[in-house]
């Protein structure tokens, strides 16, 4: 009965969030429009999560005639107050500006555009100085109260900001303490969904769905009940790091969740995701730029559980820098990730911070288990130094805007023996309008393949190390495990390579329009 209840409140939050779209639908286009409502229902969390800190301490502390945070003066509230919620919760909101008094007074503020962008400007402002600087920083920037897109005059701005405002405050997101239904982080996670394969974005970059992010996590996490810390190198949206607060609990990921993202809106909306999940700001540290170039927590490794989704094949640096081949996360393989494919870049970067102890499971491109060359010496290295644990093939359509096969492979330090499981989890899914699923059973019985590490014909192999130093380090896994009669005229290896040769092809194309582009500009 409880979980019908549950799944009630989710449809009905879903339903409003459509009505929130539906309301703006035509002015704001999808990408910018979850933009502003995860923007204001960043803004009402943290609002409403000042509050109920406060009014519990004044509780505890016996002062039943507290009026409650909400109700005090700013003068009261930054002379009592202020300097303890900053150093606590990393931020400090007064009175006035709490997102339920701003929208008590939005539908007569004619200026609410300003009052907003003043509100937001004092929030990441009060964090400066302190511990949090960098958790609050940019929160906001996404956020714009002046963008044409909400309208053409102030007027019709402010229209649609009160709509969007009263739009988040009717959504039933209980008591954030309960964290029953993680109502906040539930919302986020289906405007995410909503957007992920919005026109002219890539769906992928942005997001991975909740069920490979489940599988990951209990990949890098079998068998334990706690780790020290989580890592993922190309974070996106947080939701990665996120499951592991979700399937471990918060408190057993005991020193925090770090990432690092390319993409500054992103990197924001993981920032906004950890407060949404509840996850303090002194409990993670997600940083802005190039992992590859310039990795944020060198002082932070080892980790000891690494998941991630690269993206893929994508261009970088290599050996026109030639500070890359001295990295000693590079290094070891003796050879850099060519130029145009920096998929096992990230798979040695992954390694290298990996503690002995630890476990990473990455979502990889198909063509760095097979292509020859610098990859493939890279590949040597790994199963030389016996670090492959496992390589797992998924089956298609799993992400949104990408028909790509991906697979996933699991690396360890401290192997038991000297040896490497192949899963064929194509068959595992059940298909969802143009896409593939995973189902929960689904995930058991990969997780089920991997633990039990037996073999099963056509699903699962382990395979020795001469076998693989016998097939010149290919790591594909239906180059181990026999296809079944009726699916052996579909070559999964051939597939994989098309798709390789159209994602090169593609490449080629983007960059040849992007310099005509240019020249254009520059006329």
């Amino acid at each position: 009965m409880a979980d019908n209840s549950k799944e009630q409140e989710r449809n009905e939050l879903h339903r409003m969030i459509w009505n929130i779209a539906n309301d703006l639908r035509g002015s704001v286009d999808g990408w910018d429009f979850k933009n502003y409502v995860l923007g204001a229902l960043f803004y009402r969390y943290i609002s409403e999560n000042l509050c109920a800190f406060i009014d519990k301490i004044e509780k505890e502390a016996g002062d039943d005639d507290f009026p409650g945070y909400a109700k005090m003066s700013d003068a009261d509230a930054t002379d009592g107050v202020k300097d303890y919620l900053i150093e606590t919760r990393g931020f400090f909101i007064p009175p006035s500006e709490l997102f339920e008094n701003v929208l008590r007074r939005a539908s007569t503020d004619d200026n609410l555009n300003e009052t907003l962008a003043r509100v937001f400007k004092h929030i990441e402002t009060s964090a400066q100085g302190s511990e949090s600087e960098n958790d609050l920083k940019g929160l906001f920037d996404d956020f714009d109260v002046n963008s044409n897109k909400l309208g053409g005059t102030v007027v019709e701005r402010n229209k649609r900001l009160v709509k969007l405002l009263n739009g988040v405050s009717e959504m039933k997101l209980g008591d954030y303490q309960t964290n029953e239904i993680d109502a906040f982080g539930d919302a986020y996670e289906f405007l995410m969904t909503m957007y992920a394969s919005d026109a002219g974005k890539s769906g992928g970059e942005f997001f991975t769905p909740q069920e490979v992010s489940e599988l990951l996590t209990r990949l890098a996490v079998m068998g334990k009940t706690e780790v020290n810390k989580v890592y993922d190198p190309a974070c996106g949206s947080g939701s990665l790091l996120l499951k592991f607060a979700k399937v471990l609990g918060r408190d057993n990921v005991r020193n925090g969740f770090f990432g690092q993202e390319i993409n500054i809106t992103t990197y924001n909306l993981c920032r906004i995701n950890m407060f949404l999940h509840d996850v303090d700001f002194d409990k993670f540290n997600i940083a802005h730029g190039d992992t590859l170039l310039n990795p944020a927590h060198w002082d932070d490794e080892p980790f000891e559980a690494i998941v991630s989704n690269p993206p893929y094949s994508i261009k970088w640096e290599g050996e026109d820098n030639p500070l890359l081949i001295n990295d000693p996360r590079f290094s070891p393989a003796g050879v850099l990730a060519p130029k145009t494919k920096a998929d096992m870049a990230f798979i040695m970067h992954c390694l290298s911070w990996l503690a002995t102890n630890g476990t990473a499971a990455i979502v990889c491109f198909p063509g760095i288990m097979y292509r020859g060359g610098k990859e493939q010496k890279i590949r040597q290295y790994l199963v030389d130094n016996n670090y492959v644990d496992a390589v797992i093939q998924l089956p298609p359509s799993l992400f949104f805007g990408t028909i790509i096969v991906t697979c996933i492979m699991v690396l360890k330090k401290s192997k038991k023996d000297n040896t490497t499981l192949f899963i064929d989890a194509t068959k595992e899914c059940i298909k969802v309008g143009k896409n593939n699923k995973l189902t929960q059973e689904n995930i058991n019985n990969i997780l089920e393949r991997y633990k039990s590490r037996t073999n099963v014909k056509y699903i699962s192999k382990v395979v020795t190390y001469d076998e693989i130093t016998r097939a010149d380090y290919n790591l594909s896994v239906t180059n181990y495990i026999d296809q079944k009669e009726e699916d052996r005229c579909i070559n999964i290896s051939e597939i994989n390579q098309k798709i390789d040769s159209i994602v090169e092809e593609e490449t080629t194309l983007r960059d040849n329009l992007n310099k005509i582009i240019e020249k254009l500009e520059a006329q």
